[in-house]
């Protein structure tokens, strides 16, 4: 008999829309997929077969996050195919911190009305990022949610589990005095401060209309809209050869939450603002908001989206070897002594 409710429909939940979406997005999935995975879609849950090759004693690293208040963007622009790359990004980023390898990722959308076409763009985006981050997407759920969600609107969260072997794991308390800040430059805004960007610019379909030369004719919200980098796969290139000594997630709070997470007691990150290449969006941010420039760095990346200490011997390497794996890299700042802060912008 096939699995069909009127009853639960006139309720506002279609079944069979949730059967169509799982279809829809079955060739995104797909291309995730790896020989650990030994399950695939429609059970209850994902499995995955852990490969010890190498790995003398392995631990898992977990981390799950959302997209936030960008989402509202999406919503205003009705684009939905770059959002799920946000949402694999918060999570294998900020498990790359720790020095892991991402496994494998789970999606949760939920919505007001399940669209079948707008689901499968979400998890589009979901599997690029995925593909990006070398994670497999093994699973995942969308819930409609009628009266709660409305039709048109819906949330967006991931989570990612990863392995790194004990004996890698990044251990902060090794940076010392004189070692070096990198900044790996973000793609944006990325995926925080955005309740204070849609206050600043008043978004709204009005913000599409308008197209921005700064932004080569793209209007606010399509740059706003530009997904956040995923750094892993050039991370893990790096550790390979060098050996870093810890990482940081430039995510909500900005500079002065993030970096200090990566330092001991008694050091500081010395950050000369000159150095921030920091892109045109936020200056235009920071002037349309009339923001201060304490509040911009304690709130936005500045267009760095991840900070990596190493020691100074191998500062020039690590520069090197980023930019063989495509990811562009810069000194920021060096470590030094002080028992009051632990970072310092000048």
């Amino acid at each position: 008999m096939k699995s069909e409710s009127k009853s639960y429909k006139e309720a506002g939940v279609d079944i069979t829309a949730g059967y169509e979406s799982v279809k829809l997005m079955e060739k995104h999935i797909n291309k995730t997929m790896n020989k650990s995975v030994i399950s695939g879609l429609g059970g209850f849950g994902g499995l995955f077969e852990l490969d010890m090759t190498n790995l003398k004693n392995p631990v898992l690293v977990s981390g799950t996050d959302g997209v936030g208040t960008k989402l509202k963007l999406a919503f205003i622009a009705d684009k939905h195919d770059t959002i799920g790359i946000d949402c694999v990004a918060m999570c294998v980023n900020d498990i790359i911190c720790a020095g892991a390898k991402p496994l494998f990722f789970l999606d949760y959308i939920a919505c007001g009305k399940n669209f079948p076409s707008k689901i499968e763009q979400i998890v589009k985006g979901v599997s690029e990022g995925c593909v990006m981050s070398g994670a497999a997407l093994i699973g995942g759920e969308t819930a409609e949610m009628p009266g709660f969600y409305p039709e048109d609107e819906y949330d967006l969260a991931g989570y990612c589990t990863g392995v790194v072997d004990k004996e890698k794991i990044l251990d902060k308390s090794l940076v010392k005095e004189k070692d070096v800040v990198i900044a790996l430059p973000s793609s944006g805004v990325h995926s925080n401060g955005f309740s204070l960007v849609r206050k600043v610019f008043d978004i709204g379909k009005k913000s599409l209309d308008c197209k921005l030369p700064e932004f080569f004719g793209k209007s606010i919200v399509e740059e706003l809209l530009t997904p956040t980098k995923i750094y892993v796969k050039p991370v893990l290139s790096l550790m390979e050869k060098v050996n870093i000594k810890s990482i940081s997630h430039i995510t909500g709070g900005g500079f002065y939450e993030n970096i200090p997470r990566s330092i001991p007691d008694g050091l500081c990150a010395y950050i000369n603002k000159s150095s921030v290449k920091t892109p045109v969006v936020f200056d235009l941010i920071q002037k349309t908001g009339k923001i201060d420039e304490h509040d911009m760095f304690n709130t936005f990346n500045m267009g760095v989206g991840m900070c990596i200490i190493v020691d100074q011997a191998d500062a020039d390497i690590s520069l090197q070897i980023l930019k063989e794996n495509g990811q562009d890299a810069y000194y920021l700042g060096e470590i030094v002594k002080n028992d009051k802060d632990k970072i310092v912008l000048k």
